[in-house]
């Protein structure tokens, strides 16, 4: 499947929002020992999918304080400067830097992810579904978190990598690009 480029029809939605009532950005860790997944998920984000003369751009941002493990101990911890350091740093943010998309209905997305003040290069591979004016994508990377300064503590209790999985429904709307 191949999203359908401005420039080919002046109908086609050219920018899609996240419906965030359609959208799941969760995350899974092993402990150090491997015994144990830790798994969460953020509940506050924004994004948006668009396809323009430049070509095609996505972005996410995240609202670090709205994650939940199911464990206040854990999520208080999560949110401190041993990870997140949400105080100081209060979004997590993805911006792609390059889109290529396969035409089979998988995009390969490149771009810088920021996270507790530092920034990383991060690709994956999503899949993407077109109805109309809404696009079903699916996501699953992974994430070196001490490349964030994500210690897990003084006793490093979170082995690396971290597993971040998106399934979001984002639905379209018709710009005029000048």
């Amino acid at each position: 499947m191949t999203i359908i480029k401005s420039e080919e029809t002046a109908a086609a939605p050219t920018r899609w929002s996240v419906d965030r009532d359609e959208t799941s950005v969760a995350f899974a860790v092993k402990t150090f020992w491997g015994l144990t997944t830790v798994r969460g998920r953020f509940d506050r984000f924004d994004g948006s999918y668009e396809v323009g003369p430049d070509g095609t751009k996505i972005e996410l941002t995240i609202d670090a304080d709205s994650l939940g493990t199911g464990n206040r101990t854990r999520d208080k911890h999560l949110r401190s400067n041993d990870f997140f350091g949400v105080a100081e740093h209060p979004q997590v943010r993805f911006t792609s830097t390059r889109v290529s998309d396969a035409r089979d209905g998988t995009l390969h997305v490149e771009g810088d992810l920021e996270a507790a003040g530092k920034v990383v290069p991060l690709e994956c591979d999503a899949t993407v579904k077109q109805v109309d004016d809404v696009l079903e994508v699916e996501a699953t990377t992974t994430v070196d978190q001490r490349q964030l300064g994500m210690s897990g503590g003084p006793l490093g209790m979170i082995r690396p990598p971290a597993t971040v999985h998106i399934k979001a429904r984002l639905n379209g709307t018709t710009q005029r690009h000048r």
